[in-house]
């Protein structure tokens, strides 16, 4: 029987609290299962497996963090457009860390594809990068500069890796400066 109450919906927005609180790798079902006060099985009802709902948090925190960055980005271009789209990744990261680690799993290609989110995160991250002037395939690889450029900082500042005495947030912007330098010249492919 199905707890009155007890959605999808509501199991990953619980699921994204305790990400958030707990760690997204202390995620569990059972842990999910204790806030609602339900058995385990109770879940099951709603998600097929751990995995199921590690997937949905994804899609959720995805869609979340991409919102925040086309409200920061819109009506921005070049320089102005990259270090908004930065500041808005670098806040997300920080206000939700459990659910900033779950954008950082791999999905399937498929749910990818037919998910509105995802395709909203490629529109605004091409789009701002067609800015610089960029086409396939340099564009693929500036998204990859971006995001392990993004991604690495934030990891290193959530975990205490920048021991130096200078501001984290000054070499932050310088960070974002040299990227916008980096596109600005970018070795444009030749094959």
């Amino acid at each position: 029987m199905v707890r009155a109450g007890l959605t999808v919906d509501r199991l990953v927005a619980a699921a994204a609290e305790l990400a958030d609180e707990a760690g997204f790798d202390n995620l569990s079902l059972s842990a999910l299962a204790r806030r609602f006060g339900v058995k385990d099985a109770s879940l099951y009802s709603h998600v097929r497996n751990i995995q199921d709902l590690r997937t949905r948090l994804a899609l959720l925190a995805g869609g979340e963090m991409i919102e925040r960055i086309a409200a920061a980005v819109a009506g921005r271009a070049g320089r102005d457009a990259l270090a908004a789209f930065a500041g808005a990744y670098r806040e997300y990261a920080h206000e939700h860390p459990g659910r900033y680690a779950a954008t950082q799993i791999r999905l399937d290609q498929s749910l990818v594809a037919d998910s509105p989110a995802m395709r909203r995160t490629a529109e605004i991250t091409y789009g701002m990068l067609r800015a610089y002037g960029l086409e396939e395939p340099d564009l693929t690889d500036a998204v990859r500069l971006l995001r392990s450029t993004f991604h690495g900082y934030c990891a290193l500042e959530a975990t205490g890796g920048f021991g130096a005495p200078r501001d984290v947030g000054t070499s932050w912007d310088k960070a974002v400066e040299a990227l916008h330098t980096a596109l600005t010249h970018w070795p444009r492919d030749r094959r």
